[in-house]
């Protein structure tokens, strides 16, 4: 199966293909059961596989470890991998490539950020100089067979936007991303400088960019978007909330039974899902058309 492919098609459909950003085997079991593809954000590893800001810290092994974890329980799920510069160096951006290709993956993307690199939405983000980066996202291309590719800048002055987003527009990389659109006009202007090539959309709660529904962005000429940290907020505020409550509660759990409430049942039915993913149907079943 050729999972580079897959994703491939799907956002050669009509309409914007959403991928929910995942920081964890947890948080990817609940996101499967709502949409069929994943974004490996760096944002949410960093922050829950080292506790620590999206400013470089990741280590290769470590995100191909998670994403091979993640293929092994969802097997027919898309996943989009952020593997921000390449881990600086080309040859190591091309190992890379070539790892995740091998586990499953069915998208990375490359950055042209320069160290030390910064989250997408931050301030104090600073490129590499072009030639440089099309260099290296020329060698990724080179690596990869079937993979997936998003050439994506980070630049910030308005005439290097639109110059970045052409000359990646016209290399080999199937979609492009400019991180950190501030305005609807601004994804007119480079979806207009970018052609009939698939373009991306990177939406983060608190970031610089519009939040935008899919119909809103489907108008706009995006074919993906992604969504970096839904699941990761959300549990930020669910875990506080609940810590809080059990505090002001002396210490007392809230009932599970019908109350709306996640128990162990709930728990293990969700992660029991992840095992039966990779059972066979059995004959009497797939005759009968169940």
């Amino acid at each position: 199966m050729s999972y580079g492919n897959t994703l491939r098609e799907q956002i050669a459909e009509p309409g914007t293909t959403p991928l929910i950003g995942v920081y964890d085997m947890y948080s990817a079991s609940v996101a499967a059961a709502h949409y069929d593809g994943m974004f490996v954000s760096g944002f949410g590893f960093a922050a829950s596989y080292y506790g620590l800001p999206d400013i470089g810290f990741i280590a290769w092994p470590d995100m191909m470890a998670f994403v091979q974890r993640l293929r092994g329980a969802f097997p027919h799920h898309h996943l989009l991998v952020d593997i921000d510069d390449g881990y600086v160096d080309p040859e190591v951006a091309c190992h890379v490539v070539e790892g995740l290709e091998r586990i499953g993956a069915s998208g990375v993307i490359l950055e042209d950020q320069k160290r030390p690199r910064r989250c997408g939405h931050a301030d104090g983000k600073q490129v590499l100089p072009l030639a440089e980066y099309l260099e290296k996202l020329d060698m990724v291309l080179a690596t990869r067979k079937d993979l997936l590719v998003v050439a994506r800048t980070d630049a910030t002055e308005e005439a290097d936007i639109l110059r970045r987003a052409e000359a990646l527009a016209a290399t080999d990389a199937d979609v492009v991303l400019v991180d950190g659109v501030r305005s609807v006009e601004w994804i007119r202007r480079i979806r207009e400088v970018v052609g009939s090539k698939p373009l991306l959309f990177n939406q983060i709660a608190g970031g610089k960019s519009p939040r935008l529904s899919l119909t809103e962005l489907g108008d706009l000429g995006i074919d993906v978007a992604i969504y970096s940290t839904p699941c990761l907020f959300a549990a930020h505020r669910a875990m506080d909330t609940a810590l809080a409550e059990l505090r002001l509660a002396d210490g007392r759990l809230p009932a599970a039974e019908g109350a709306g409430e996640i128990g162990v049942g709930e728990s293990t039915g969700l992660l029991a899902k992840n095992i039966a993913r990779h059972q066979p149907v059995p004959a009497a079943r797939e005759s009968a058309g169940v």
